[in-house]
């Protein structure tokens, strides 16, 4: 490459932002393409752009959680196959847990882009699976190793020279409950590599390699020395906090994630070592997605308004010990991964709370929180419809929390619209708001959680259930209180109510009823120091109740109910 040509800094942030504007049309191809609700209205799935180095150059919204990730699926097949294994016209695909960090729900497909016979880089797509073949339709909220979590693919090729591959199609599909979607979502991931393929070649033919390569570099340098200064500006330091999952989903027994945050200079570690060892139940991740996790945490504190990319997480270093929770290895169940990543997304935060106290929010209330309804319909038909709650996040110094967002972990995850659930599915959603007295007092107050209630409209149907973080709720930091946790009713109000946070396959039938409550936010600050008129709102709004305003903000609970 020549050293004389330079990028002017107008030039390199077009560039910047054409990288951006491409992950983002890979990413509205896959969600306008594919065949299932969880990817076209829950938008389970994300995007990115990489050059050939398997760097990022764009990545459009999405799942957090992947944040880094997708470029590694591509690095590992490079170093199984070697370099020259990339040939035009062919796309990859895999979903091996122990690769890719992620349950084998979620599929990752991927291909190199070739301009004039040269590797440019990949475009990569991931995306939740409706059913991969586990021993219960959608997922097992009771699997003990992976052999029980559906069809495993390691990196092999889908489309060979720009065609398909039909013997993997066919054993994909003989190995799903629902063939038909299952490979109309596969050609939405493969139209998503074409897309990336077009656009990163039109920026090339419009820019120049040397042009788009040079600016490439500059933008790596940029975000890499803004996210260096702002880690100088931390105090040097070992930094701890630690939090337990209330079980694995076969014992009662807590496990714990243990994390220790090095700061010196302008570097940063997170060092998870002393995190339990794995679990006999599937809430074990793979080292890659513990290591995106911290990614996620680095992000919400250092230069969180900078987009992500080839040089973002530099100062980053993740240290996680093979065989634990978070560096699942064979034959570990790995369904429920993000669990453990969501409390240590919070437990960073919390970690660093004492030298970055104007940044750091407190816990959110934490898990996805997933429903998973099955069953068969009016007219005979096989369904499954898992669905993750909203709740409340954590408060922080100048606001209070958000209430009914999705967790950190999910990011753009979106709610399933009503008309949605009781058009495709036997079911009717009788009451959908806010939960009140969910969110942990303070300063500035947690944000809510919600409650969403379901009305069985089949003979046949089951329910699954993986809500988490009733021992380690939403804490609060510097004075605030915890946010209430997550559960589930069933037939509330009955001889037959049960409440419940994890289960696999309860039977249901028709006039049965599921009310579903998520958890709410951590508060920020004493409660004693919150505006009476603040507190007066929530209750006007029945956000608060009379009672839990007096109990919660002594002082100001009555006076507040008086205005």
């Amino acid at each position: 490459m020549s050293t004389n040509i330079t990028v002017d800094p107008i030039t390199a942030e077009i560039i910047r932002n054409a990288f951006i504007a491409a992950a983002d049309e890979m990413n509205t191809t896959l969600i306008r393409s594919a065949y299932t609700p969880i990817i076209y209205e829950g938008q389970d799935c994300s995007v990115a752009l990489l050059d050939a180095n398997h760097r990022i150059l764009g990545q459009s919204a999405g799942l957090p959680i992947f944040l880094g990730n997708l470029e590694i699926c591509v690095a590992l097949t490079e170093e199984r196959f070697g370099r020259g294994v990339w040939s035009p016209g062919d796309v990859w695909i895999v979903n091996d847990s122990f690769l890719t960090g992620t349950h084998l729900n979620d599929m990752t497909v991927y291909a190199p882009i070739f301009c004039d016979s040269e590797l440019m880089g990949f475009s990569a797509s991931r995306a939740h699976w409706l059913d991969i073949g586990a021993k219960d339709p959608g997922g097992s909220m009771d699997s003990t190793n992976i052999y029980q979590e559906g069809l495993r693919l390691p990196p092999m090729k889908i489309i060979a020279a720009g065609a398909i591959r039909e013997d993997v199609a066919e054993l994909i599909a003989l190995n799903t409950r629902f063939p038909d979607p299952t490979i109309g979502d596969l050609h939405a991931q493969i139209a998503v590599a074409r897309t990336g393929d077009a656009r990163l070649r039109a920026i090339l033919a419009r820019y120049g390699k040397e042009t788009v390569e040079l600016a490439r570099d500059q933008i790596f340098a940029q975000s890499e020395e803004l996210d260096r200064i702002a880690v100088a500006a931390i105090p040097d330091g070992v930094y701890t906090a630690e939090g337990c999952l209330d079980n694995d989903g076969i014992s009662d027994d807590p496990y714990w994630v243990r994390v220790k945050v090095i700061v010196e200079g302008d570097t940063i570690a997170v060092d998870l070592t002393e995190s339990d060892d794995s679990a006999v139940g599937a809430i074990n991740c793979g080292e890659a997605q513990a290591i995106s996790a911290c990614r996620v945490a680095f992000k919400l504190l250092i230069n969180p308004g900078q987009s992500i990319n080839g040089g973002t997480f530099r100062p980053l270093d993740v240290r996680v010990r093979k065989g634990s929770l978070l560096g699942a290895q064979e034959p570990s169940g790995c369904q429920w991964y993000f669990s453990p990543l969501g409390l240590l997304i919070d437990l960073v935060g919390k970690a660093l709370a004492p030298v970055l106290p104007e940044t750091v929010a407190a816990a959110s209330y934490g898990d996805s929180m997933i429903t998973l309804l099955s069953g068969i319909d009016t007219k005979g038909r096989q369904f499954v419809h898992p669905e993750a709650l909203v709740g409340g996040w954590g408060a922080w110094s100048v606001s209070d929390g958000e209430s009914a967002l999705i967790n950190s972990v999910n990011g753009t995850i979106k709610d399933f619209p009503i008309e949605v659930i009781e058009s495709r599915y036997p079911m009717r959603i009788r009451d959908y708001g806010f939960r009140s007295d969910s969110a942990g007092a303070g300063t500035w107050r947690g944000g809510f959680g919600v409650v969403r209630e379901w009305l069985v409209e089949c003979d046949e149907a089951w329910i699954s259930l993986w809500y988490e973080r009733a021992k380690t709720p939403a804490w609060g930091l510097f004075g605030g209180g915890a946010g209430e946790p997550s559960y589930v009713v069933v037939n509330p109000g009955t001889d037959r109510e049960r409440r419940l946070n994890k289960i696999n396959r309860l039977r249901l039938s028709r006039g049965d009823v599921v009310r579903c409550l998520s958890g709410g936010g951590g508060g920020y600050g004493v409660p004693e120091t919150r505006k009476p008129g603040a507190v007066a709102a929530d209750v006007a709004l029945g956000l608060l109740s009379p009672e839990r305003a007096r109990g919660d903000y002594p002082g100001l609970g009555d006076s507040a109910h008086s205005e």
